[in-house]
């Protein structure tokens, strides 16, 4: 989806370096995320996805690189930029004899000071419990929750300073399709509405497709592709299959040209031509693509598209 943003980013990395020992885990990462834009990072397990994102939550300090988030260096930055942040981790210790009412209330309390009229503090608790879905279970016990409906209250913690940048990381997990479905409608809110900055991580390509006005994939270290999920799909795995049956044989031809083939096709071979398909690119296709090339040796370079 598209949607008009800013071009001055809220988020700008030059050159970001990770080294655990002697691994390196990221090689030089380049990014922007820009206000109101809702961003996704795609990338395998072991390519830096969540080290890359802890480090712009300033948990984690960079081997090398510039890194503005806000305008500040996130490793240096006050309690004032933290009120502006919001953080949906994969996992994280809860308070099980709290209430979410309870435990929203509480955390609210430390983001009333950073309140301004243009971006008031905290989120107002009940509205908050509607906006994720948890209503019904506002009074309950967290350790009674099922896996799914504390995820959410992991989203709700997320929001309840109402962020200017929220950083999500894998924020679907446990959650059933209706659960997921509801979250997406939040986060287009979210963006359309409050102009909240959006960069999470996800394995799930269909949430990425559905939820990012621009996807990037990290390979080998680095961001190897940077675009809308349409645009991916073009440039980067561009080849289709034309498939079709002749005489009763199956055939199967790669090509980027597909409407050229298909049209020489018929001209050779007319009616003769049955059951046509032309497969085009997924983003899947598209992610698969830039995954294999990186394991297979091949030093991944840019691939920047329109958004």
């Amino acid at each position: 989806m598209t949607r008009n943003v800013s071009e001055q980013p809220v988020v700008r990395v030059r050159g970001l370096r990770m080294t655990y020992g002697t691994h390196e885990v990221l090689t030089g990462v380049d990014l922007d995320v820009h206000c109101g834009e809702v961003v996704c990072l795609l990338g395998p397990n072991g390519a830096g996805k969540s080290t890359t994102i802890e480090v712009l939550e300033g948990f984690r300090l960079p081997s090398a690189g510039e890194v503005r988030v806000l305008g500040a260096d996130p490793a240096r930055a006050d309690d004032a930029w933290r009120a502006r942040v919001g953080v949906v981790l994969q996992s994280w210790r809860d308070h099980p004899r709290w209430t979410p009412r309870r435990l929203l209330t509480h955390l609210g309390g430390f983001y009333r000071p950073y309140s301004t009229p243009e971006r008031p503090r905290p989120h107002d608790v009940d509205r908050l419990l509607e906006t994720v879905g948890l209503t019904d279970d506002a009074d309950r016990r967290i350790a009674t929750l099922s896996g799914g409906r504390r995820r959410r209250l992991d989203v709700a913690v997320g929001l309840v300073g109402r962020p200017e940048l929220l950083f999500l990381d894998e924020p679907t997990a446990g959650f059933d399709p209706e659960a997921r479905r509801d979250f997406h409608d939040l986060v287009h809110r979210l963006s359309d509405l409050e102009g909240t900055s959006v960069l999470l991580t996800t394995h799930d390509l269909g949430e990425a497709e559905r939820l990012a006005d621009r996807i990037l994939i990290l390979a080998g270290g680095r961001i190897v592709a940077d675009g809308s999920a349409d645009a991916l799909n073009r440039q980067v795995a561009a080849t289709s299959e034309v498939r079709w049956t002749r005489h009763g044989e199956r055939f199967v031809h790669a090509t980027d040209e597909p409407t050229p083939f298909v049209r020489r096709l018929f001209e050779q071979y007319g009616d003769e031509v049955a059951d046509l398909e032309v497969h085009r690119a997924s983003l899947e296709d598209t992610y698969l693509a830039m995954v294999t090339r990186h394991q297979s040796g091949v030093r991944p370079e840019l691939v920047e598209v329109a958004r």
